[in-house]
């Protein structure tokens, strides 16, 4: 009995190491890629469809509004309550859970023969997306040990997910054009059963809660206070931001958010605990993410209406026109990781920050009759390249300086900050834009709006870079020194 005693101990630690850490990395950061563009993508996919969408379920305009709404504010919403959830119920059954309600959605939504039917198959599509999208992050960062093998997963990941955003007028005008809107988003449950499957077999699952219970009384607040607020957002671009209907859900939404830090301050098992932001690598980074968010997110509305509303593209040409931007935000993404060892996380972000916010100066200067060349395709490189170098160092800061325990939480927190940081810049954007325009809708008019909106734009994107040069934690080192015992650059 004696001699067996060793290899208990021997094997152990791989026993308890195999339940963490799932034996193939790649499939694992692949399924979450998977999942990760999918989300991103049906935040914006379905606008080229609208018009065919309310042809064919007669729809109202305003009804037409909410098949993109009901997807963004069940999403924004819900996200840090799936990223706690990850934590305490396990990463995998959270990943699958997500995508089984996405993709059923998308089954439901592709089939409505009601608008009612297609709005409520969209919730669930963003109730889905909010279970799903943290997970994506923890799976990542849970698979790949922290280090340089880790930044560049996450830069992946990033690039799949900038991708993702940057593809839904091209996905959805080919959907459109060649088929009908209802493959908007049937497309999404090939994939997702493919994904589900794989994730399935290959993923291990993975828990951090230690029997710990969720919180309630947080979760609701939370929850209730980003929706509220996220509605607010959404109804500026009917009523404005004086309007009571406006002002009602954005000052109720913030109330409930403060009603949920004082909660969570005396909470003992909180859904958040705030001490999570006593990093300064993960505050930083969040607001960071937020404020680059709201002037970035926006840069591909604007860039499809100019196209479309000015220079006379159909949906599909402006798709096709935005592909060597697509292209870009994910080059950027994938060499952000091999920059960070030289430059650092806090000075590559800066540097990011600082192309993008050339790109929208160079897109300010749009003409009536600009050439695709000088008014679209080198100033959309720009932005993009910039935005693809900026994610990847935020998002490993954020995920770096938390605790195990609190991966699922912080990866929520990542999504949240990017969603709703797109939410509000794209609302307050498209004020300052229709200011300019004063209702009128001819090319000059329409080009001068949308200039203001980039000018703006880029006042956002340098103060996000100055937040990250004051703010961000100076060391490199988000990832460890190497075995060799190099130490990060400053």
């Amino acid at each position: 009995m004696t001699g067996m005693a060793p290899s208990r101990t021997r094997t152990a630690p791989s026993t308890a190491s195999a339940a963490v850490r799932p034996v193939r990395p790649w499939v694992v950061v692949l399924a979450a890629c998977a999942g990760t563009f999918l989300v991103v993508l049906d935040v914006s996919v379905v606008n080229v469809a609208l018009p065919s969408m309310r042809a064919d379920l007669g729809m109202s305009a305003a009804a037409l509004q909410w098949v993109v709404n009901a997807y963004s504010i069940a999403f924004s919403g819900f996200m840090l309550l799936g990223g706690r959830a990850a934590d305490l119920y396990g990463r995998k059954r959270m990943f699958l859970l997500g995508l089984g309600l996405f993709t059923a959605a998308s089954v439901a939504g592709g089939l409505a023969q009601e608008g009612w039917q297609l709005l409520a198959a969209r919730a669930v599509q963003g109730l889905g997306a909010a279970v799903l999208s943290p997970a994506t992050l923890t799976l990542v960062t849970g698979a790949v040990p922290e280090g340089p093998a880790r930044t560049r997963a996450i830069g992946t990941w990033a690039a799949v997910g900038a991708g993702g955003g940057a593809a839904g007028g091209l996905v959805g005008g080919l959907l459109t054009e060649l088929l009908n809107w209802r493959w908007v988003l049937l497309i999404n449950v090939p994939v997702g059963v493919l994904v589900m499957a794989g994730a399935a077999v290959w993923v291990r699952e993975a828990r951090t809660g230690g029997g710990r219970r969720l919180d309630l009384p947080g979760a609701v607040l939370v929850t209730g206070g980003l929706a509220a607020f996220a509605y607010g957002i959404v109804q500026t671009e009917q009523t404005g931001w004086t309007d009571p209907r406006t002002l009602l859900p954005l000052i109720g939404g913030l109330a409930l958010l403060a009603v949920f830090v004082a909660v969570e301050a005396r909470t003992r098992e909180p859904l958040m605990p705030l001490k999570v932001f006593r990093a300064r690598a993960v505050a930083a980074a969040n607001v960071a993410l937020f404020v680059m968010g709201s002037a970035t997110f926006a840069m591909w509305f604007f860039m499809t209406m100019y196209a479309q509303n000015v220079l006379g593209y159909t949906p599909l040409q402006a798709g096709l026109a935005l592909v060597p931007s697509s292209v870009s935000v994910i080059v950027g993404s994938k060499v952000s990781p091999r920059l960070m060892p030289l430059l650092g996380a806090r000075r590559l972000a800066v540097t990011g920050a600082l192309i993008t916010a050339a790109g929208f100066a160079w897109q300010s200067l749009m003409r009536v009759d600009g050439a695709y060349v000088t008014e679209i395709l080198v100033p959309g490189v720009l932005m993009m390249t910039g935005v693809g170098l900026v994610i990847t160092p935020l998002a490993t800061m954020a995920t770096s300086g938390a605790a195990p325990g609190d991966a699922g939480l912080v990866s929520g927190l990542v999504n949240t900050s990017r969603t709703m940081g797109g939410a509000v810049g794209l609302a307050f954007l498209a004020t300052v834009a229709a200011s300019r325009t004063a209702g009128a809708t001819t090319p000059e008019a329409l080009t001068a709006g949308y200039a203001l909106a980039f000018r703006t734009g880029t006042g956002v994107v340098l103060a996000a870079a100055a937040l990250m040069l004051l703010w961000l934690p100076r060391p490199a080192a988000v990832t460890p020194p190497t075995a060799e015992g190099a130490r990060p650059r400053r």
